[in-house]
């Protein structure tokens, strides 16, 4: 187990603990949050005497590398649980049109092997009945009971009987596959919460250092900077630019 990943489980009570109506959202990317906080609490070392003076406590300093971890294994579990989605859906998307299209060469090839009996060709036209991703997966087990069953007007056509078994074969791995890529969002939800509580908690600190950093270096803009968000004034700086060409553009 990772450093991190010990932190994040010792850190775990705390980070549950913290109520839903106190809980942050991310307003930049993760990644860089933590980045960030790290970096804060490298510059603000050499100001702790001047910081620990102005009232910022020692214990919730040298917290923050702990609670950065925690939050960066937080956003790992999270970013596995989308990737893993995002992979099943795009397997989804590359592999669902030909399980149609057994599909649909099933119920073609039954409906005509099967003409002259009622009673199949009734179960037939039950399949076919309905749409969407899952009554095709279920179609496809359904005739690949009846083809199992009543394989010999099958072969009289010259119909590939294998077929009859990659359709329950594809049934069950479309199924699986798509079960991955619309999974219940309950456990998902959980794992996202944890996450956005585990970013509260970073915040607490980063926020309690740069609030007291700008406190204390407010005549002193070298170390100042150093107490605020390096993303977010570069986010500023390029949307005064370009709302500065925007009204350049509008004025020409």
């Amino acid at each position: 187990m990772s450093t991190k990943s010990i932190t994040y489980e010792q850190k775990l009570p705390t980070i549950t603990a913290i109520a839903p109506e106190d809980v942050k959202i991310p307003t930049m990317p993760m990644g860089v949050y933590i980045q960030e906080a790290e970096t804060l609490y490298h510059w603000a070392q050499k100001d702790l005497p001047e910081l620990q003076k102005a009232g910022l406590s020692n214990t919730l300093f040298e917290d923050l590398p702990y609670r950065s971890d925690a939050a960066s294994e937080a956003q790992s579990l999270w970013n596995n649980v989308m990737r893993g989605r995002e992979e099943a859906q795009q397997r989804w998307n590359e592999e669902s049109p030909e399980a149609y299209d057994l599909r649909d060469e099933l119920l073609h090839a039954m409906r005509y092997a099967y003409r002259d009996d009622d009673t199949l060709l009734s179960r037939v036209r039950a399949v076919a009945e309905g749409s969407g991703d899952a009554d095709m997966i279920q179609d496809l087990n359904n005739l690949s009971i009846i083809g199992r069953e009543n394989p010999a007007p099958l072969k009289a056509i010259g119909f590939d009987v294998n077929k009859i078994e990659l359709a329950a074969e594809m049934s069950n791995e479309m199924g699986t596959l798509r079960g991955e890529a619309t999974a219940d969002k309950g456990n998902d939800n959980e794992i996202k919460r944890i996450r956005d509580q585990a970013y509260t908690h970073l915040k607490e600190a980063v926020d309690a250092i740069r609030e007291c950093g700008q406190y204390v270096f407010w005549r002193d803009p070298h170390r100042r900077k150093g107490y605020a968000s390096a993303y977010l004034r570069r986010s500023q700086t390029k949307s005064s630019a370009e709302t500065a060409l925007t009204k350049n553009a509008v004025n020409q």
